[in-house]
Parts: C-alpha cells; sequence; structure tokens
C-alpha cells in the first residue's frame, strides 16, 4: 500500500497541469483573433489622420503649377518653399502667431489657476450645499456650447470693451472652466487629506496650505488641463472671428480666411499656411501626450 499512495496523491495534480495547459491552448487563438482585429482598427485609424497630413504636405512643398496638375498624391518635384513664403507674406503670419501666442498662454494660465482655486474649494468643502451645488452647475455649463450664446457674448463684449483678444482670453477660460474644474476635482480627491492637517499644524494658512503643498501635487493634472487649452483657444476659429472687431488684431486661424480669397487656385499657398498654422499645434501634442494620459488615468482612480 505504501508503494500505491504517492501515486494517487500526485494525481490530481498532473491532472490540474494538463487540465490548464489546455485552457491556455484554447484561448491562445482567442487572442490572437483579439490582436489582430485590433491592429486592423488601429491602422485604419492611422490612415484616416495620416493620409490628410501626407496630402498636406505634399501640396505645401509643390510650387503653383504643379499644386494645380490634379494629382494631390504625388511627391513634389522639385521641392518649394515659395508657397510658405508668399503665405507668410500674405497672412502677415508674425503678427498672427504672436497674437494667437497671447490668446493661447493667457487662456492656459488663467484656466489653470482659476480651475485649481475652485476644484480645491469645492472638494475640501464638500458637505456644504452651495460648494456642492456649484460643482453640478459647473458640470451643467459644459452641455452649453458658444454658438448658443454666441449673440449675447457679443453683444456685451462689445458694450464694456472686450471686444478684443482680451476678452477672447476671458470668455476661452470661462468655457474651459467647467470640463478643467472636473478634471481637478477627480486628481485632488485622490490627494490624503492628513498632508493639509500636517501642514496646518506646523502653522501654514489654507493659502500657503494651497500653493506650497496642494499646487504643486497639482502638476500632472496641470499639465493636462494646460494642453487641452492650449489645443482649445490656438485652434478656436469661431469665438475670436466673432469677439474681435478689428481685423488687425485677429488670431492665426481667422486670418487665413480673411485671405482666403487671395489665395485663389494657388493651393500650394493655401495649404502651407494651414500647415504653418497647426504646426504648433501638434507639436505641443506629441510633445505632451504622455501627460495628458498620466493625467487623465491618474484622476480617474481615487487613492
Amino acid at each position: 500500500m505504501s508503494t500505491t499512495q504517492p501515486a494517487l496523491a500526485f494525481e490530481p495534480a498532473d491532472t490540474g497541469a494538463a487540465a490548464t495547459k489546455g485552457r491556455r491552448r484554447g484561448r491562445a487563438p482567442i487572442l490572437e483573433r483579439v490582436n489582430w482585429s485590433t491592429t486592423i482598427i488601429l491602422m485604419l485609424c492611422s490612415v484616416t489622420v495620416l493620409l490628410p497630413l501626407y496630402v498636406t504636405l505634399s501640396m505645401a512643398f509643390k510650387t503653383t503649377g504643379q499644386a494645380v496638375d490634379g494629382n494631390a498624391f504625388s511627391l513634389p518635384a522639385p521641392f518649394s518653399i515659395d508657397g510658405f513664403v508668399e503665405a507668410w507674406n500674405l497672412t502677415k503670419f508674425p503678427v498672427g502667431v504672436t497674437i494667437s501666442l497671447l490668446v493661447t498662454a493667457g487662456t492656459v494660465i488663467a484656466t489653470i489657476v482659476l480651475a485649481a482655486f475652485a476644484s480645491y474649494a469645492i472638494v475640501r468643502n464638500w458637505d456644504r450645499k452651495l460648494f456642492r451645488y456649484s460643482f453640478f452647475y459647473l458640470l451643467a455649463a459644459m452641455f452649453i456650447p458658444f454658438p448658443v450664446v454666441a449673440l449675447p457674448q457679443i453683444q456685451l463684449t462689445g458694450r464694456v470693451g472686450l471686444d478684443n483678444p482680451f476678452g477672447v482670453v476671458i470668455l476661452a477660460t470661462m468655457f474651459q472652466l467647467s470640463f478643467s474644474v472636473l478634471l481637478f476635482t477627480a486628481f485632488l480627491r485622490s490627494i490624503p487629506i492628513e498632508l493639509e492637517e500636517s501642514a496646518r499644524i506646523d502653522g501654514a494658512t489654507t493659502w500657503q496650505t494651497f500653493w506650497r503643498l496642494i499646487f504643486p501635487l497639482l502638476a500632472p493634472m496641470s499639465a493636462t488641463v494646460g494642453i487641452f487649452a492650449f489645443l482649445y483657444a490656438w485652434n478656436d476659429f469661431m469665438m475670436p472671428s466673432l469677439i474681435i472687431s478689428d481685423p488687425a488684431l485677429q488670431t492665426l486661424p481667422v486670418r487665413q480666411n480673411l485671405f482666403q480669397t487671395q489665395f485663389s487656385n494657388n493651393y500650394n499657398v493655401s495649404f502651407a499656411s494651414y500647415l504653418m498654422a497647426m504646426a504648433p499645434a501638434i507639436v505641443a501634442y506629441l510633445f505632451t501626450q504622455r501627460w495628458v494620459m498620466e493625467g487623465v488615468t491618474q484622476g480617474a482612480v481615487k487613492g
């Protein structure tokens, strides 16, 4: 009996291992199918983005004669920067890009600071109805697009003398505030309250606690909010076109539209102008997309 008992003891373990291997073999084809389907979907999505970008690049570097030949997918032969030079002079690119940078920088800074202030006050006073309802009010504002309130905003900014880039900064910040507060509040809930209590025991005021302790901890989410605000303010066309009354103070996207009729059939000039306008946004996103994903995922999990 002593010789048969060890064999019986090991039989269940062998059976379990064999069953596990069988299950793994059965799952492998499923995982392969999922990976192939995901790869195909990603390739299709990439084509929808890369193909227009390729056409833009090829048309921008062509001469006028090459651009009107009807073949948008052919490579420029030879490469020419005449379209960039003409677009630079025609749209007064240095002036337009300076105004766009000022509007974008003002919107980014104001959005980060105001959203951080509001989110900190809401999260740390959540038990009070005023702050809780203020958060719901801000969330409701996310569903109101600018075109819905465009007419009263135009009249209001004109009467108070804000029909200029500064007025665009104020309005752009207000329309970015709701989404930014949502991101900041989700991130602030993951910061332990014990950190603030320790700072208060050491004699720090609320102002000092926020600037010296909380705001540095908000750096990942501040980067995320800043990137979204940058892309919104830089690419926005409708708000500056309706609010700014002086054409000389218009942002770059509006300037391109104003001079669109002068591009005529010079498609190389048109595409060169579009490429120069969207290049800063593409570069900024390529270098900061890691912080966008990290900020969103960190704010989605409560510690």
